[in-house]
């Protein structure tokens, strides 16, 4: 499992993902704290996404300070999964 900063949340995403830039401004705008990582500059974090996904390299796929994973989430699922691990 790729490094991530204790409680927050971890993007794995790409430059060129639509989802992924969506959902970056979503957050930023919810005030919601995240680390992006890049799967094309991080091969341990390719990876881990594609063990998350079935051995695919879907994107944006993130990772809760839980544990858990959710593959291209809406905000609203984002801040639910949330919510219930507080």
């Amino acid at each position: 499992m790729p490094a991530r900063a204790s409680g927050a949340l971890t993007m794995f995403s790409t430059v060129w993902c639509g989802y992924c830039t969506r959902l970056k401004r979503q957050l930023d705008r919810a005030g919601v704290p995240f680390v992006d990582v890049d799967i094309e500059q991080d091969d341990e974090a390719a990876a881990f996404v594609e063990s998350a996904n079935g051995g695919t390299r879907t994107v944006p796929t993130v990772l809760l300070p839980d544990g858990r994973t959710l593959t291209n989430p809406t905000l609203s699922e984002l801040s639910e999964q949330l919510a219930q691990t507080a």
